[in-house]
């Protein structure tokens, strides 16, 4: 195979590395921790439990591969009330806009250019993104873009979401690209 073709076929996940000792045993713990709460820690199912944790995690490694998170508590909880009191703010918006037929509702796709790379980062930003009524992430667009649906154009979606990528990223740790 030469350089070339190297280049261009994509990436295996890693499944080993570092960080993933330490992920790998997270993941089995919490998959376990699962499977106590959902069988009531039932000791007949303890066998069945440790095997479906064992593929859970092997799983969650070749699809998900472990990366190294710079959570910042302080910041996540903060995210974590903006997010609240933002979904709230925005379910009402949604609410209103359902039932009063004189507000206004200018449903379309808007791209917004994230400052995240590929990767786990932007798909949780993205994950959050969609929790939000009226936003909805609806795949890749030209550049390093999100096609973005939302039901109101007319209000400032972009600048929005640059804030929530913003306060995200101080939350989670990590460095945006630099355009």
């Amino acid at each position: 195979m030469n350089s070339s073709e190297e280049q261009s076929r994509p990436a295996e996940p890693r499944v080993n590395g570092p960080g993933t000792l330490g992920s790998a045993i997270s993941r089995a713990a919490g998959f376990f921790g699962f499977w106590l709460v959902l069988t009531g820690a039932d000791a007949d199912d303890l066998a069945a439990g440790l095997f479906a944790a064992v593929a859970a995690t092997w799983a969650s490694l070749r699809l998900m591969p472990a990366q190294q998170w710079s959570l910042r508590p302080i910041k996540l909880a903060e995210f974590a009330l903006h997010f609240l009191r933002q979904s709230i703010a925005a379910g009402i918006d949604v609410a209103l806009r359902a039932l009063d037929p004189r507000l206004p509702l200018r449903p379309d796709f808007v791209v917004y250019q994230t400052r995240l790379p590929p990767g786990t980062r932007r798909d949780t930003f993205c994950a959050i993104m969609s929790l939000l009524p009226g936003t909805l992430p609806c795949g890749p667009a030209a550049g390093n873009g999100l096609n973005i649906h939302c039901l109101d154009v007319t209000q400032p979606v972009v600048e929005q979401l640059a804030a929530e990528e913003a306060l995200c990223v101080q939350a989670l740790g990590g460095a945006q690209r630099n355009d």
